[in-house]
């Protein structure tokens, strides 16, 4: 089955976007930004977690939430929110929100990281990015510059822990493959949360063509993502992209703990189960979670489901298990 003769939609006309001469994006306007709010005072009844901007010494903007009622020191989970390499921001209104959950249900720190996007900033841009927030961790740990003083008084950063949601979650594997060569002391990467990680490759999977013309993620788009996400002159059975790519590197078995999760009407399910399948066969201790029924993404506009996904961090991240 080729690309043209995979789906009947129209990817551009369906993901509102448009590519200009000079090899930017027009992007459609379809989710609100919204500030921090660092002051308790300015917080609602709804709003249980603080908020505030920080950049890193590249500029990098980094939105770091704290529970408000936290006492001690918390994990801190670095994110990497989702939108196909292409789309979003960490002030984008959905992922802002479901960062102050999180904060709030797993009693946690939560980094969230404004990765650059493609095809204005094509891979490993984003990997890059990730790498520079976690030494940004790592610096301010040992103090370099000084430390954030939310940082200072409740991180542990002795457990630090990389999560993400689809393009975020592949940027948590590679990001974490990228850290088992730096030297992280005194922090330590206790585990990789994958949320219906966005992988791909040239040949297809059962999920992708049985769920081709999928509201969330068409095969057509998802297409056209990657061909803005790689870098130019590839396809998708590249190292960015394709796991299954290097597979044999002795670094996997080295990462830590990884929970994988997804969902029986996620096109990319088999992809994220073949990822769950081949970290178990090198030797990770993996948590494999996979509910049959819901879409891409679905927790952000399922209350439900996004509940057992912050239940299951939480107790993926307060967990003893090596």
């Amino acid at each position: 089955m080729s690309d043209q003769e995979s789906s009947n939609i129209d990817p551009y006309k369906f993901l509102k976007i448009s590519l200009n001469q000079d090899g930017t994006l027009t992007r459609p306007e379809s989710f609100p930004c919204v500030p921090p709010i660092p002051d308790p005072s300015d917080l609602t009844d709804s709003q249980l977690a603080l908020s505030k901007d920080i950049r890193t010494t590249n500029g990098i903007l980094l939105r770091l939430f704290s529970p408000l009622e936290s006492s001690g020191k918390l994990p801190l989970i670095i994110y990497f929110h989702g939108g196909g390499f292409v789309f979003f921001s960490a002030t984008s209104a959905p992922f802002h929100n479901s960062c102050i959950r999180m904060a709030t249900v797993c009693k946690a720190l939560v980094l969230s990281v404004d990765y650059r996007l493609a095809p204005e900033n094509r891979l490993p841009a984003a990997y890059d990015d990730a790498v520079e927030a976690i030494t940004w961790v790592r610096d301010q740990a040992n103090n370099v510059n000084g430390c954030d003083p939310w940082l200072k008084e409740h991180a542990d950063f002795s457990k630090v822990f990389l999560m993400g949601s689809s393009a975020g979650g592949t940027i948590v594997y590679y990001s974490g493959l990228r850290a088992l060569d730096m030297d992280l002391t005194p922090i330590k990467i206790g585990g990789l949360i994958i949320n219906q990680g966005y992988f791909g490759g040239v040949e297809r999977t059962q999920s992708e063509l049985r769920l081709v013309n999928d509201r969330v993620v068409p095969l057509a788009s998802n297409d056209l993502m990657w061909s803005l996400a790689l870098p130019e002159g590839v396809d998708r059975d590249h190292e960015y992209c394709n796991p299954s790519i290097g597979s044999s590197s002795e670094k996997i078995q080295r990462l830590p703990r990884c929970l994988v999760r997804g969902y029986g009407g996620d096109p990319l399910v088999d992809r994220q189960k073949e990822l769950a399948k081949m970290l178990e066969g090198r030797g990770v201790h993996v948590t494999a979670k996979f509910d049959e029924e819901g879409a891409h993404a679905i927790e952000l506009t399922d209350p439900v489901k996004a509940t057992k996904l912050y239940d299951e961090i939480k107790n993926f991240v307060h967990s003893t298990a090596n």
